[in-house]
């Protein structure tokens, strides 16, 4: 008879799913792929997305479009300052996940996990700002009013940043729904651990199902898909190896749609966020009406 001191638990191994439409499906090809931590160690396994899943989180981030762009600026600004206080309820997790992944210290993934949390209501501030900011009563010569208000440009494309796990991730994709647009996100393929868990808090909160949807996967396999759809409007590359950008602003060009200019390497994400990304995803529509009527 063998002594239970001596017999070691297996624990579960989790295989996680793809987050679109609200809801967290298999990836469409049945595909996963093992996830291990900064040394190694196997830590689950992650749904391998498909061109298919690709399509399917447009069709998602599309039909959310209406609903969300229009939702007012303040009701915005509050859902996603509930994000923000659900990803501080589920602060120690994140701290776990981004030590696994990114092998910090402690005291350095605290930090960068409070960067992240502290982000997201930085953004989730301006929702009702932008446009005081950046749109503008035009000065015009003849019996007019002339306004410039911005709008949302649609539904995003961003391929995560691969190094920065969740402070990148949250620097990329909280801009874009503060502005009213819907995204589909391809994680980090080696770090996808804080995106998934991010998804668990985006369905969890008041976050409409289909305005923010999150891969698992290759950016260099998906990053395409997303650049050449047609009902993608604009695309952040920054997690795309340096070399295929430029193959991704030639798919994207056949489509007209807006590809950010983003630097070689990942930026500082814990330097203090600007407008710029704001910005980008708006689209300037001017509108004339006489006066008198």
């Amino acid at each position: 008879m063998s002594n239970p001191k001596q017999s070691e638990r297996i624990s579960v191994a989790k295989t996680y799913k793809l987050y679109i439409a609200g809801k967290f499906p298999r990836s469409e090809s049945g595909r996963v792929y093992p996830v291990n931590d900064s040394k190694g160690k196997f830590l689950a396994n992650a749904a391998h997305a498909s061109r298919k899943d690709v399509r399917d989180s447009v069709v998602a981030a599309r039909k959310a479009f209406g609903g969300w762009s229009s939702a007012t600026a303040y009701n915005r600004g509050q859902v996603l300052y509930r994000v923000a206080e659900m990803l501080e309820g589920r602060r120690e997790q994140f701290i776990a996940e981004v030590s696994a992944s990114e092998g910090l210290t402690d005291k350095k993934t605290e930090s960068l996990v409070d960067a992240a949390i502290d982000r997201w209501v930085w953004y989730a501030g301006w929702t009702d700002k932008i446009a005081t900011v950046l749109g503008a009563a035009n000065p015009v010569s003849g019996p007019y009013f002339s306004f410039t208000v911005p709008e949302p440009t649609g539904v995003v494309g961003i391929l995560a940043p691969q190094k920065s796990s969740l402070l990148g991730l949250v620097s990329c994709l909280a801009p874009v729904l503060a502005t009213g647009c819907t995204a589909v996100v391809v994680s980090s393929a080696n770090r996808p651990l804080p995106a998934i868990t991010l998804s668990e808090v985006l369905a969890t909160s008041d976050l409409p199902g289909g305005v923010a949807n999150i891969l698992t996967g290759q950016a260099s396999e998906l990053g395409v898909w997303l650049a050449s759809h047609g009902d993608v409007n604009a695309l952040d590359p920054t997690g795309a190896d340096v070399d295929a950008r430029t193959e991704l602003a030639r798919e994207a060009a056949n489509t007209v749609k807006r590809v950010l200019t983003v630097p070689a390497e990942e930026p500082d994400w814990t330097a203090r966020p600007d407008m710029s990304r704001l910005r980008r995803y708006l689209e300037a529509k001017t509108v004339w009406h006489p006066l008198g009527m």
